[in-house]
């Protein structure tokens, strides 16, 4: 373990002491509020292959593209497969890449 870094006891108590004093007006912290996008929708087969048609991509460009192999993107376009949740969050940023741009201003 590091000495710079100091024991974990002691970062965690000088955190929840830092956090105890904001909570009384004490002391001022730094607070960065993140706001995540609603949860993505089931992407559906269909769905899989508008948005990879509408890239004007291959599947095997596709799977590349969200680092997936191309037997994933075979499957969820015959619906063998459904993407799961961080697959289907790029797909959710493909579809409405505005998402992203209210993520940045936030």
């Amino acid at each position: 373990m590091s000495e710079t870094r100091g024991r974990l006891f002691d970062r965690l108590k000088r955190g929840l002491e830092a956090g105890i004093a904001y909570e009384r007006g004490e002391e001022t912290l730094r607070v960065t509020k993140i706001v995540a996008p609603e949860p993505p929708r089931e992407y559906r087969p269909e769905d899989v292959r508008r948005i990879r048609e509408g890239l004007r991509m291959s599947q095997s460009g596709f799977a590349r593209l969200l680092q997936v192999s191309n037997k994933t993107v075979q499957s969820w376009e015959q619906g063998v497969r459904r993407p799961r949740q961080s697959s289907a969050r790029l797909l959710q940023f493909i579809e409405h890449p505005e998402l992203l741009d209210a993520i940045g201003r936030r």
